[in-house]
């Protein structure tokens, strides 16, 4: 019987470097996710930023209503919606539109914005930030589950809110807090029984926090009375790979040195210190797959023993590498990482596996019916017709006579 099956997507934020046309970036970004749409992922989260010029999303959900229509079965997710920067009603209410308009593929991520830079344009304060996301998540969760909500706060205020159109997806759309290194989100996921997105889970921090966050999501759940599940927890980590690891090194000179100077002198997000060849660091560090597909399955396996399982593996979008060898990157997970935690060829293999060992009874049957083919044929018509390759696979047939 098939185990659980591991889904897989990506998580764009997206980073785009200065040097090219935003539009085209933009449009490139919806291009990938119809490509992994084409591919078989499972999903897609987007994220929301305001400053520092990389990250060129602003609307989440206006991005997510146009990969909609280009797209038919992969699901799409805010990957996040910075909840301090948005009244509940109004964030709540058009999570649950595009529930409508998507036929249940939305999802709604939440965390309390990543950058600095955007909290401070809009006079927020960083160390205020955490508390806003804890206390606009508890009225987003009860609004998108069809409940009425009174509540007073020193930045929002809802007197008997509720949404207007009944959720789509029931009870309600699927939910999903970030993490990182702090328990923050593994305690807001548990206190509301939603899911978890581990955006560091490959950073030295993240990926150590693991296990112990999700220990404490699952005993923040048991003291609210409320249930979570593996299933729902989602590890995100950059990926590229090609045929060889030669060629994927190769293919990453390409874009990663931008994406690293982002990191480390403008998002204010950590970065581990890396001396000498980027790449090497970043492979010796555990925190990016550059080689082939049987590398990301190691990173995959590694991830697993870690946490104790997990349900879905999101690749961080980055433009490391030019647009077609990142698209190559995407379809080798897809035709050679996919199977191996998705038992994708476990069916496969046993039937080649049943045939193989059986080969000579069946190849013996085979020669045995068609070779009584052959003798009825004889009987009626004679052997003028029948090659003498033939008539050596016969019993008892020496060389062809003359009928």
């Amino acid at each position: 019987m098939a185990g659980t099956k591991l889904r897989f997507g990506a998580f764009i934020a997206p980073f785009h470097p200065l040097d090219e046309n935003p539009t085209l970036a933009i449009e490139r970004d919806l291009e990938l996710v119809q490509w992994m749409d084409r591919l078989g992922y499972d999903e897609a989260w987007i994220g929301e930023h305001h400053s520092a010029g990389y990250e060129l999303i602003a609307s989440p959900e206006l991005f997510i209503a146009t990969a909609a229509e280009r797209t038919r079965q992969i699901r799409l997710g805010t990957g996040v919606s910075s909840l301090p920067y948005h009244h509940p009603l109004m964030l709540a209410d058009r999570i649950n539109q595009l529930d409508h308009i998507t036929r249940g593929r939305v999802m709604f991520g939440a965390g309390p914005g990543a950058l600095p830079s955007d909290a401070r344009m809009m006079g927020i304060k960083v160390a205020q930030q955490r508390d806003m996301m804890d206390e606009a998540l508890d009225a987003i969760v009860a609004l998108l589950r069809g409940e009425t909500v009174t509540r007073k706060t020193d930045w929002f205020t809802l007197d008997e809110a509720r949404l207007q159109l009944t959720p789509y997806s029931r009870p309600s759309v699927e939910i999903a807090v970030a993490s990182q290194v702090s328990p923050t989100g593994a305690r807001a996921a548990g206190r509301l029984g939603l899911g978890l997105l581990s955006i560091g889970a490959t950073s030295v921090g993240g990926f150590n926090a693991l296990a112990s966050n999700w220990a404490i999501c699952e005993e923040m759940a048991t003291s609210h009375g409320q249930s979570v599940d593996r299933s729902g927890w989602r590890l995100v980590g950059p990926v590229h790979i090609a045929e060889t690891r030669e060629q994927a090194r190769q293919n990453v000179r390409f874009g990663l040195e931008k994406w690293i100077y982002y990191f480390r002198e403008v998002a204010a997000l950590p970065l581990a210190p890396m001396e000498g060849d980027p790449v090497d660091a970043l492979i010796a560090s555990g925190l990016a797959v550059i080689g082939t597909p049987d590398d990301a399955i190691a990173q995959i396996e590694r991830l697993e023993r870690q946490s104790g399982g997990f349900g879905a593996f999101l690749q961080l979008a980055h433009n490391w590498a030019a647009f077609e060898q990142t698209k190559r990157s995407y379809e080798l997970m897809a035709r050679y990482v996919f199977p191996r935690f998705q038992e994708l060829n476990t069916n496969r293999r046993a039937s080649l596996e049943w045939a193989r060992d059986n080969h000579a009874a069946l190849l013996a049957e085979q020669v045995q019916a068609v070779g009584s083919r052959v003798v009825q044929h004889i009987q009626e018509k004679g052997t003028e017709n029948i090659s003498p390759e033939i008539l050596a696979m016969l019993p008892g047939q020496g060389p062809a006579k003359p009928a």
